[in-house]
């Protein structure tokens, strides 16, 4: 490793990184990690970053959705099933709906870690550091858990392994035959309005299915999918040591997931993250906020693709409702003028929330769908591609986010909101989205 220089990103400044408080622990740990067989493999990034050059030409489009912080509790069948029934059931609403092929990859088996906007939080007078996700510290308010482990990096790697040999099982085992269209929805059709449309559109599949099967077609396709794995690299000692030369190409790959990204808070263009990135070949992201200036843009696409590789980097922007439709057109322009092969993708979350009378951090449903109309305006008015939505969501019942076809109101979020760190989509709304998704996209 050392040969092809991949230290580089220690010399720079690194944001969000925790304050260890025992480096020695942290080096113990981290060589542990070196040690231990990848999550994924150097071939699989491949095959993703062929599916995202299909997005950057206009012929795909990207479903990329999880929580918005993966704790090692949920690593349990029933959550990680619940979340890629939900995913599944939106991609198929947005391949038959909206008559494309979707790259499917998760937030999960790696999201155990979150930027923070304070070192600190203060409650009722006393001060403790903020919880960064199960990966750093835990999340009870107390001194003892708000210290940063390093023992939990090891507990993050074998969280995800559970997490991908269960998501494995799930799209590879039957699971995600299209034939189990309407099992996915037994338990959510009766009482839903986005149920009882899904359940509408899988008879529909079903004669679609039941005429190829009468023509003598079966193909392969129908009965698993492919499912990739994505995290925001936010702690590079981690992603690092994980990172590994590939037996067939000589080249490093971070083996932690199929696809890492870059967030709003950590894309400085002189910052350890960016470099760090530079360095691997994995498909990357980079989350791009309303601050954005073209000339930002233009340098990370040349820092961390300077090949114009089709597939390689991904822009995912986070504007916000109210600032879509004025802060992107400039940026879309500016970068595809330039030549640069990129996906764009809209996350339509981390723009939009707000806190409740109550307290509670929310998000209106209606501003999440605003948001990806606004994206799918200036990508029609400028020619390009409207590549796919990052989205936090649950496969759970939450009352997290307002909105939605079974409405949920600002009263309503005490009665079960359970994320460990920002509100989520539940089932239902994950749904009246894709729907939504599903018009746009054909009336493009």
């Amino acid at each position: 490793m050392s040969a092809l220089n991949l230290d580089t990103w220690r010399d720079l400044p690194a944001a969000q990184q925790p304050e260890w408080p025992d480096r020695a622990a942290l080096d113990h740990v981290v060589a542990e990690l070196k040690g231990l067989p990848p999550l994924v493999f150097a071939g699989e990034c491949d095959q993703l970053k062929d599916h995202l050059a299909a997005v950057a030409r206009g012929e795909a489009f990207v479903l990329q959705g999880g929580d918005c912080a993966e704790t090692f509790a949920g690593a349990t069948a029933d959550n990680v099933r619940n979340k890629l029934k939900t995913l599944l059931q939106m991609a198929i609403v947005l391949t038959y709906a909206g008559r494309v092929p979707v790259v499917k990859i998760g937030r999960l088996a790696g999201q155990f870690a979150k930027p923070r906007s304070k070192n600190t939080e203060t409650r009722q007078g006393v001060e403790l550091p903020a919880y960064r996700g199960d990966m750093v510290n835990g999340f009870d308010f107390t001194p003892e858990a708000r210290v940063p482990d390093p023992g939990r990096l090891l507990r993050a790697y074998h969280s995800s392994a559970v997490t991908l040999n269960l998501a494995r099982a799930f799209t590879k085992g039957g699971y995600a035959d299209l034939r189990q269209v309407h099992a996915w929805n037994q338990d959510f059709v009766a009482g839903s309005p986005a149920g009882q449309r899904y359940e509408q559109l899988a008879r529909e599949i079903d004669h679609a299915l039941a005429f190829m099967r009468a023509c003598g077609a079966e193909p392969e396709e129908f009965h698993t999918v492919e499912f990739y794995s994505s995290h925001e690299a936010l702690i590079l000692d981690y992603d690092h040591a994980l990172t590994r030369i590939d037996s067939r190409t000589g080249l490093p790959y971070d083996v932690s997931a199929h696809m890492v990204w870059i967030g709003e808070r950590t894309r400085q263009l002189d910052g350890a993250h960016v470099e760090f990135f530079s360095k691997i070949r994995n498909p990357i992201g980079v989350k791009l906020g309303p601050a954005t200036t073209p000339e930002e843009a233009l340098t990370l696409v040349e820092k961390l693709n300077p090949d114009n590789e089709p597939g390689r980097l991904t822009f995912i922007t986070r504007m916000g409702a109210g600032r879509v439709r004025e802060a992107l057109p400039m940026l879309v322009e500016k970068v595809s003028a330039s030549g640069a092969t990129v996906a764009w993708v809209c996350d339509p979350m981390h723009g939009n929330t707000f806190e409740a009378a109550g307290g509670y951090k929310t998000r209106r449903l209606d501003d999440v769908l605003d948001e990806v109309a606004g994206f799918f305006e200036v990508h029609r008015a400028l020619g390009t591609h409207p590549g796919g939505i990052h989205i936090e969501f649950t496969g759970d019942d939450v009352t997290e986010c307002v909105g939605g076809g079974h409405p949920i109101v600002e009263g309503d979020l005490a009665l079960r909101y359970e994320t460990a760190c920002d509100p989520r989509l539940n089932r239902g709304q994950s749904l009246d989205l894709a729907f939504r998704v599903a018009e746009l996209y054909r009336a493009q």
